[in-house]
C-alpha cells in the first residue's frame, strides 16, 4: 500500500520524473491498444481475425465457403455454453496467438489445438443437432473421440469450411479487406 502511496505522492524532488515516467507508460500502453486494434477482439466480426497476416488463408477460404453465409470465426471456434466462458477462451486464445505472433513463433501451417478441437467439435453439433439426430454423432464426446470410438466431425468433412489451407501459398490471389479498425457496435460511441 505505501507503494501506491508514494506513486500518487512521491517527494517533491521525484515528482517530475514519477509525472513522466507515468506519461511514458500509459501513451505507451493506449499506443499498443489502438495499434494492435485490441477493442475489435470483443466483437464477433470475422475481419478481426486477420489482424495478424498469419490468418489470411482461413479467413480467405472461409470467405469463399457456405459457412459464411450462417456462421463467423467465433460461431466454431469459441465456446457458446456461457458468456464467461466464450469471453474466457477468446481471451486466453488471443493472449496466446498475440503472443506468438509478436515472438514471430507463429507457425506456417495453423494447427488446432486440443482445447480448440473440443470447441469446434461441441459448436459442430451444437448448429447441426438436427443432422446429427440421424447419425448419433451427437451423442459422443470428446473423450469417446479420443478415445477412438467415434470420429470429429472434419474428419468426414475435411474441406469444410476452409477447403484445403495448408499454408500461406494456399491461397496466394485471394482477395483481403483492407484492414480496419472493428470496433462493436456498443462502443463505437466511446472512440469516435
Amino acid at each position: 500500500m505505501s507503494i501506491i502511496k508514494e506513486i500518487i505522492n512521491p517527494p517533491k524532488k521525484w515528482r517530475l520524473i514519477v509525472a513522466i515516467s507515468l506519461g511514458i507508460i500509459v501513451g505507451l500502453t493506449l499506443y499498443l491498444f489502438r495499434a494492435s486494434n485490441a477493442v475489435s477482439y470483443l466483437s464477433d466480426q470475422p475481419e478481426t481475425c486477420i489482424n495478424c497476416h498469419v490468418m489470411t488463408p482461413e479467413y480467405a477460404t472461409w470467405n469463399h465457403s457456405s459457412h459464411r453465409e450462417h456462421a463467423t470465426c467465433n460461431d466454431c471456434h469459441v465456446p457458446h455454453n456461457n458468456v464467461i466462458n466464450k469471453y474466457y477462451f477468446k481471451a486466453a486464445d488471443g493472449f496466446r496467438h498475440a503472443s506468438m505472433f509478436t515472438l514471430r513463433k507463429e507457425p506456417e501451417v495453423i494447427m488446432i489445438k486440443e482445447a480448440g478441437i473440443k470447441v469446434v467439435q461441441n459448436n459442430c453439433k451444437r448448429c447441426h443437432f438436427v443432422l446429427n439426430e440421424n447419425v448419433k454423432i451427437g451423442e459422443l464426446t470428446y473423450k469417446d473421440i479420443h478415445a477412438g470410438d467415434g470420429k470429429l466431425c472434419w474428419e468426414c468433412h475435411r474441406e469444410v469450411p476452409h477447403g484445403r489451407v495448408h499454408s500461406l501459398s494456399s491461397v496466394p490471389n485471394a482477395f483481403i479487406p483492407e484492414k480496419t479498425y472493428t470496433i462493436p457496435e456498443w462502443l463505437k460511441s466511446w472512440f469516435e
